[in-house]
């Protein structure tokens, strides 16, 4: 989403880098570029006008414009503002000191609210929770069926009465919360096109008589500051206490996320940044600055490394590449953690310097055809590639849908790694006579 600012920002800094005294007109011309950036990135002008002033005030002191590195300084200054601009130090789902922790999620329909509250309730399970998700959307057609669905899926409880009101379907699921063991129930209440006065009213009464530990509001950021000007209107009525911003992966130009906290007050508490049911991040605003800024988010990173891997599997690996006993069988299953991890531009947008490198693409297709060619052999094939002949191969050229020439290519691609993998553990086998222990980079 931050792509276009990212670059621009990047492109502007690099400049001051160049000089090796920094003057109060560099600065100037500086942040003059950096408005222009932010208001093409359709933040809003009076956002970008507040935060200009507070860098420009901080840019030109005196510590900053005679350091050794006053480019640097102003790229602290930056971040540092930007992470101010999102919100700071971020904001947590709260929990009630006694379960079950009602939140209850609002939003206008074509938000992807349904399918958001299924989200949330892998992210609260993911974290030791039990959720309980309540069907209170009775107006949209299949809602509720869409919900259950979802529920099937994620194995996890969904409550629903028919003919029942919304109010007292959200009761109704708070006392079977209560009777049942769950600790948190999501509250998937009715969307409109548009605020009107009945939705309103209806959200009105269920957080008066129900109480929800957290109202939370599901913005599209790729509607801009439409988004912004929606969930200033929805907090005067219904005082919100986070939003949930989805379609954080899209090619929408980012306004809305940079302008939202500073205009309504509210904090973004979670992103969601794909389709599938575990796409739904927590909010950290230093995180977002840094990548916005080209410093990557290691940090997220190894978040996400540490829920998709398996540490066993990790340790057996590690074993293995001491051994010179990579084969096939490894390479397919450290495919499929990398894939639970996410999508690989989305991994490699997180590392630092990666933003700059415009014409590297992952071809996800690629990999696929190479996961195919891989499930087409038998075991002892995967274990041992060299037995692959070329009766062999046409079978399992044939059976993947792919041509023998791509098969070789692969196989030569794969012998290629596996020399890299024994030069970088500096040939370690058994056989080499003695042991000698090495610190593996990713342990």
């Amino acid at each position: 989403m931050f792509e276009s600012l990212s670059e621009k920002l990047q492109t502007v800094f690099a400049r001051l880098k160049g000089k090796g005294r920094l003057s109060e007109a560099d600065v100037t011309e500086a942040l003059r570029e950096v408005r222009l950036a932010l208001l093409e990135a359709d933040v809003n002008f009076k956002v970008v006008k507040e935060l200009l002033g507070k860098i420009k005030e901080r840019a030109i002191g005196q510590d900053v414009l005679e350091s050794l590195s006053p480019a640097q300084m102003v790229v602290k200054i930056v971040d540092e503002e930007l992470t101010a601009l999102l919100g700071g130090g971020g904001s947590r789902l709260e929990f009630a000191p006694r379960p079950p922790t009602v939140v209850m999620v609002c939003g206008l329909q074509g938000s992807g609210k349904t399918t958001t509250c299924a989200k949330l309730a892998h992210w609260v399970h993911r974290h030791g929770r039990n959720p309980l998700m309540a069907a209170c959307d009775i107006y949209r057609p299949a809602a509720i069926k869409q919900l259950q669905v979802l529920g099937e899926q994620l194995k996890m409880p969904v409550f629903a009465l028919d003919g029942a009101k919304p109010l007292e379907i959200a009761r109704g699921a708070v006392a079977q919360a209560a009777q049942g063991g769950n600790d948190v129930v999501i509250l998937d209440t009715a969307g409109r096109l548009h605020i009107d006065e009945q939705m309103m009213q209806e959200l009105q009464e269920i957080k008066a008589r129900v109480e929800p530990t957290e109202t939370l509001l599901i913005v599209d950021a790729m509607t801009g500051q439409d988004a912004v000007n929606f969930a200033l209107q929805f907090h005067e009525r219904l005082a919100v206490d986070g939003f949930i911003m989805t379609k954080m992966d899209g090619d929408a130009r980012g306004g809305a996320a940079l302008s939202i906290r500073s205009v309504t007050g509210v904090p973004i508490k979670f992103i969601g940044i794909g389709e599938k049911l575990d796409a739904l991040d927590s909010f950290h605003p230093e995180r977002m600055a840094q990548r916005i800024l080209g410093m990557g988010d290691v940090l997220s990173l190894i978040e996400k490394a540490e829920q998709a891997i398996d540490q066993k599997k990790a340790e057996e690996l590690e074993r293995r590449l001491r051994e010179n006993k990579f084969d096939l069988n490894d390479f397919l299953d450290q495919m499929q953690q990398m894939r639970r991890m996410g999508p690989l531009d989305q991994i490699l947008g997180m590392l630092p310097g990666m933003g700059k490198l415009k014409d590297v693409h992952v071809d996800e297709k690629q990999l696929a055809r190479h996961e195919a060619m891989v499930r087409a052999m038998t075991p002892m094939e995967r274990s041992e590639p060299g037995i692959l002949n070329g009766s062999r191969k046409r079978r399992v050229a044939q059976g993947s849908g792919m041509s023998v020439q791509e098969l070789n290519q692969f196989l030569s691609q794969f012998e290629m790694m596996r020399q890299m993998v024994r030069q970088i553990t500096g040939g370690m086998g058994a056989g080499r006579g003695k042991k000698r222990r090495m610190r593996m980079p990713f342990r």
